[in-house]
């Protein structure tokens, strides 16, 4: 497989950029009255486009290849959906020094939405891990986080102030559940079209995404929920953030090791479970906090950022590892990576 190049230094990913110059846009010219009404109705309409690709995208045969490398996918569903979770849980007692409770919520709505697909991909192949094992990873997480992240919601969050009802689940279903499995349905029609236009198709994601922020930020506006946060609060986040995800490039790493995983898997497993997705996660969050979306998604958007600018860094110093000694002597190494994405077709 042809290995993907990032740049070496990534100091700011160009997509934050243009998220923050939404953010700043959503705090100059909010979207008020009728512009409100169009804008949150384009949004409803963005997010079921975006699933509905999502759907149209996944491949069940990749899928069904990967399931041959079970604990691996395991493992990076563990760290994804259990040990996040936890750590987003254990949180709580940074409230109120570090954390005020609307920040504590949206670190907690962090730990609930899957991992990356692209930067995972990007990143494992950098750092000479196992690249067909990061993109079964990634597409299993953002597939079963379709189902768990809203259920994990609905138990952590539910009744604590952040936003989550019975009309969310309703919601869900229609916005989320239902154009994803429109798409899964038509991809024996549209595939072809999908994968020939995926540039075009990707600015089209982007673009939705930059409507749902603007969405969610101007209602924030409108409803003067940014008066609760000070620089003070924001530096606290980031101290936060950066630890958590130092607790889980470590934790992913070693444990892996604990696990007997040769080193290609440990990168795979490492990139794969250390993050969060930005592009799922906004989404989510637009349908189950609505009006309180901004402040929800404002630590998923820092880390992001944080953990592309970290994980350029370890995936550089991973690529100058030396070989193993086993594939260094019989090439071993090369084969294993093979077998995980091609099932032996």
């Amino acid at each position: 497989m042809k290995r993907l190049r990032r740049p070496r230094w990534m100091p700011i990913d160009p997509y934050v950029l243009l998220l923050l110059g939404t953010v700043g846009l959503a705090a100059l010219l909010p979207a008020r009255g009728t512009g409100a009404d169009v804008a949150s109705g384009a949004s409803t309409a963005a997010i079921a486009f975006l699933f509905f690709l999502y759907g149209a995208r996944l491949s069940t045969r990749e899928a069904m290849d990967g399931v041959r490398h079970w604990r691996l996918h395991g493992t990076v569903l563990a760290c994804t959906f259990v040990v996040f979770p936890l750590l987003g849980l254990a949180s709580r007692g940074l409230v109120p020094v570090f954390l005020t409770d609307p920040l504590y919520q949206g670190l907690l709505f962090l730990t609930l939405v899957p991992s990356t697909i692209q930067s995972s991909i990007a990143f494992t192949s950098i750092a000479r891990g196992n690249v067909p094992a990061a993109i079964c990873a990634g597409s299993f997480s953002s597939l079963v986080g379709i189902v768990v992240t809203p259920l994990l919601a609905a138990a952590l969050l539910g009744g604590t102030g952040g936003g989550f009802s019975a009309d969310s689940v309703v919601g869900i279903v229609l916005q989320l559940l239902v154009p994803f499995a429109a798409g899964q349905l038509l991809r024996r029609w549209i595939g072809g079209f999908v994968a020939r236009h995926k540039k075009v198709l990707q600015l089209v994601d982007r673009g939705s995404i930059l409507l749902v922020v603007y969405t969610a930020f101007s209602e924030g506006m409108v409803e003067g929920i940014w008066h609760q946060v000070s620089p003070v609060r924001l530096a606290g986040l980031l101290a936060v953030e950066a630890v958590l995800l130092a607790v889980m490039l470590l934790l992913t790493w070693y444990g892996a090791k604990a696990l007997g995983f040769g080193r290609e898997d440990r990168i795979a497993i490492q990139f794969a479970g250390s993050k969060k997705s930005l592009a799922a996660g906004l989404p989510m969050a637009g349908v189950l906090f609505g009006a309180h979306a901004s402040l929800a998604v404002l630590p998923l958007m820092l880390f992001h950022q944080m953990q592309l600018m970290v994980c350029a860094v370890i995936a550089k110093r991973r690529s100058h590892d030396p070989e193993p000694p086993a594939a260094a002597a019989d090439g071993e190494a090369e084969p294993a990576r093979d077998r995980v994405g091609t099932g032996r077709r």
